[in-house]
C-alpha cells in the first residue's frame, strides 16, 4: 500500500496495492501493521456504510471532545468527491480544506484525522461509501459546518442535477460560528 502525503498536515491518501486476474481483483482495504509501520496508530472501532444517488453532497460532519473520530474513507461502488477541513485551533492549516475524488476504479482511501470536517458529494448514482471511524458515534457530540461556507470556498464539482442537502446540513454554522 502506497502513503501519500497530502497539503494537509496528518492527512494521508491511501493507494492499496490491487491484484487483477481473470477472476477479478483483491486488495488490503486496511492492515494495522502497515499502518503502524507509516507512523499511523489509528485503532478502528465501528463500521459505516452509506448509499447515495448523484448529487447528494454528505457534511461536514464532525464530532468533538472525547467522541472525535478519525476515519479511513473509501467508496465501494461509484464515485465521490471528498472533503475534509482542518478545524484544529492550532494547526498551521486550520480552515484549509482538501477535496479528491474516490471511487470504485482507483480505490484510494482517504485517512482523516481527529479534527477535521467530513463531508462528500455523489458523483454517480447508486454510490456506496464506507468508513471506518475510531470512536464511536455520539449524537451529543456532534457537529457541522455549511458545505457552502464562503471563507472556505470549497471548490465543489458541477453535477448534472442540484445538489440534495439534507435540512440538517443546510442549517449549519459557518466555519466562525462552529464550537469545537
Amino acid at each position: 500500500m502506497e502513503i501519500i502525503d497530502t497539503p494537509l498536515e496528518d492527512v494521508f491518501l491511501l493507494k492499496p496495492d490491487v491484484f487483477t486476474d481473470e477472476r477479478g481483483y483483491f486488495f488490503e482495504s486496511y492492515n494495522q501493521k502497515t499502518f503502524r509501520t507509516h507512523g499511523i496508530h489509528t485503532r478502528f472501532v465501528q463500521d459505516n456504510e452509506a448509499l447515495s444517488q448523484k448529487g447528494v453532497l454528505r457534511g461536514l460532519h464532525y464530532q468533538t471532545g472525547n467522541s472525535a473520530q478519525a476515519k479511513l474513507v473509501r467508496v465501494v461502488r461509484g464515485s465521490v468527491y471528498d472533503v475534509i477541513v482542518d478545524i484544529r485551533d492550532e494547526s498551521p492549516t486550520y480552515g484549509k480544506w482538501y477535496g479528491v475524488e474516490l471511487n470504485a476504479e482507483n480505490r484510494f482511501q482517504l485517512l482523516v484525522p481527529r479534527g477535521f470536517a467530513h463531508g462528500y458529494l455523489v458523483l454517480r448514482n447508486d454510490t456506496v461509501f464506507s468508513y471506518k471511524c475510531d470512536a464511536f458515534y455520539d449524537r451529543a457530540s456532534e457537529g457541522g459546518i455549511r458545505y457552502d461556507d464562503p471563507t472556505l470556498k470549497i471548490d465543489w464539482p458541477a453535477v448534472d442535477t442540484p445538489y440534495l442537502v439534507s435540512q440538517k446540513d443546510q442549517l449549519l454554522p459557518f466555519l466562525g460560528e462552529h464550537k469545537h
